[in-house]
């Protein structure tokens, strides 16, 4: 069982350093070093070692030079500025940033960095004013398109986001920040494939990055690869060991392989990290469910709800425990409370369902998991109980997009997702993730030779999107494993002129890809030939071991 938290920009921590680095990058030019010079270079170093309070008295000291010119008393009020925000000196913040901007009003990193204040103090249309005004004076400006791109997604104006995102990220491909907020805004528009590429380009740039790690778990759990979500839950807790989400989240991934010992174990540290975390104690009550520990379970699901009486999810957990208790009528009414609260919560369908089959209410209790599953494409405990009740799965209801197909792929669509599938490969499924409005169509299958036998892309087009010029039509290609039914990557092919370099070599393939990024993808090389007209292989070769990624430190971070 699985359920994603609601989506969030970057972290302001990261928006901050881009801005700290743009601002020490632009800094406009100055006469020879003097004594004031040297008092400010003194607070712009006590600024990067994180002594805030010592960079702001340094500044003030090298205001005092009334010989200092326009654009160097702007550079210092700016940097001043910064380190108010520091340290939590929201109004002098901005009294150094109007002030800057009034004596050198071309200065492009006050109105970055003031934007940025504005954003931190829930005032995103502000706040982008002052990135546009940045950008006019600076096209290149890779912190301000990702600020201005952090605002978009609070504002909920998510492809404007990703356009700026994808700007940033060509002009700074290295850099975790843009990555990951597109990664998060992709995760926003349900694409999680596109959301574990960026996620995965963002911790190859930094293998430190431990909102990283947990951003690009999420995304697997959306696609039931519960033991690689585990994998990067466990490496985001290495390197932040206290925050509690990342134990719900991997709490989470181990309850849906039924690992409830290790789920319960994970559910507890995010209680005591964050005592106030009702999804916690909501989950943990859950497994204490499954394991039939009735006293703990109420205990934990009780407490849920006393910390967040609005938890559709405690209430529809404690209708489960109820109905588990065999006690129905009060089952009813906790599931009636989690619908009102929470009534496009899945996990409240399945539930009302399973008091619904202990009803005798068979056919209505179909009707709501299928509703689960509809809301939820990859629920588990929906499909199972569908299964248990000899129902076909929602997903199986599936209509085809009349000439969308290429030779014997077609294009289906379940709900508002689009996939490929063959008959040749009966256990593959492959998405195809819409970047535009429109829908998705097959361009191009290809078999790979040996030594990539058993290897297959499939191009497709993925709708336009904004470009420079007006709309611009996207293609990706989804490389495929056919001997494991999995899909390897989703990668970009081309935007509008522009077409990724594809090199395929030493058991991987690198893309040069249309954003600057370039990604290396490990592949399973199989040493048999293919099956003539079949999709079987002989049995699963060995796989090429990953290189080590390097590790890259975020300025300032």
């Amino acid at each position: 069982m699985t359920r994603l938290r609601s989506v969030r920009s970057v972290p302001a921590g990261i928006a901050l350093a881009l801005a700290l680095q743009a601002a020490c990058a632009r800094t406009p030019a100055h006469a020879a070093p003097s004594e004031p010079a040297q008092i400010a270079e003194e607070g712009a170093g006590a600024l990067v070692r994180g002594e805030a309070q010592a960079a702001v008295l340094n500044y003030t000291e090298a205001l005092k030079d009334p010989a200092l010119s326009n654009d160097r008393r702007a550079a210092i009020l700016n940097d001043r500025g910064v380190a108010n925000i520091k340290l939590g000196q929201t109004r002098q913040a901005f009294e150094d940033f109007n002030l800057a901007a009034q004596l050198f009003p071309e200065f492009a990193a006050v109105y970055n960095n003031r934007g940025n204040l504005l954003l931190s103090l829930g005032l995103p249309q502000e706040a982008i004013k002052d990135f546009d005004r940045a950008l006019v004076l600076a096209p290149g400006y890779a912190a301000a398109y990702n600020n201005r791109a952090g605002a978009y997604m609070r504002l909920g104006h998510v492809d404007d986001a990703i356009q700026d995102y994808t700007h940033s990220v060509r002009l700074l491909p290295s850099n975790p920040a843009p990555l990951s907020g597109r990664g998060l805004a992709h995760l926003s528009r349900q694409r999680p494939h596109a959301a574990i590429r960026d996620f995965s380009r963002a911790v190859k740039a930094d293998a430190r990055f431990a909102a990283g790690y947990r951003n690009m778990a999420e995304a697997k759990l959306a696609v039931e690869n519960y033991d690689e979500a585990i994998e990067d839950l466990s490496r985001s807790i290495a390197f932040d060991v206290n925050h509690a989400e990342s134990y719900v989240l991997r709490g989470r991934a181990y309850l849906a392989m039924r690992n409830t010992a290790s789920a319960i174990k994970d559910f507890t540290k995010a209680t005591e990290l964050d005592p106030k975390n009702a999804d916690a104690f909501a989950e943990r009550g859950f497994a204490h469910v499954l394991v039939e520990a009735v006293d703990e379970a109420f205990g934990d699901l009780n407490k849920a709800i006393e910390v967040d009486p609005r938890s559709g999810l405690a209430f529809a957990y404690r209708a489960y425990a109820y109905k588990q208790n065999d006690q129905i009528d009060v089952a009813l009414r906790d599931v009636e409370v989690a619908q009102k609260l929470s009534p496009e919560a899945p996990e409240v369908y399945w539930v009302k369902a399973e008091i619904e089959e202990a009803q005798g209410q068979t056919q209505q209790a179909i009707a709501d998991l299928k509703k689960a599953q509809s809301l939820r494409p990859g629920y588990r405990d929906a499909r199972d109980s569908l299964a248990r009740l000899g129902a076909a799965p929602s997903q199986t209801l599936e209509t085809e997009v009349a000439g969308a197909g290429i030779e014997t792929w077609r294009v289906v669509a379940r709900g508002p997702e689009f996939f490929a599938v063959d008959d040749r490969y009966p256990r593959l499924s492959v998405p195809l993730e819409m970047m535009g409005e429109g829908e998705p169509k097959l361009l191009e299958w290809q078999l790979k030779r040996e030594p990539f036998t058993g290897i297959g892309t499939l191009r497709f087009s993925a709708g336009k999107v904004a470009g420079r010029r007006g709309p611009e039509a996207t293609e990706f290609i989804a490389v495929l494993d056919l001997e494991t039914s999995k899909v390897i990557t989703i990668a970009p092919h081309k935007q509008g002129d522009k077409t990724a370099k594809w090199t395929w070599e030493s058991g991987k393939v690198t893309v040069a890809s249309v954003d600057g990024v370039t990604d290396e993808v490990d592949l399973r090389i199989s040493r048999t030939k293919e099956v003539a007209g079949s999709g079987g292989y002989s049995a699963p070769p060995k796989r090429v071991k990953r290189k080590p990624k390097t590790l890259f430190e975020l300025l300032f971070n």
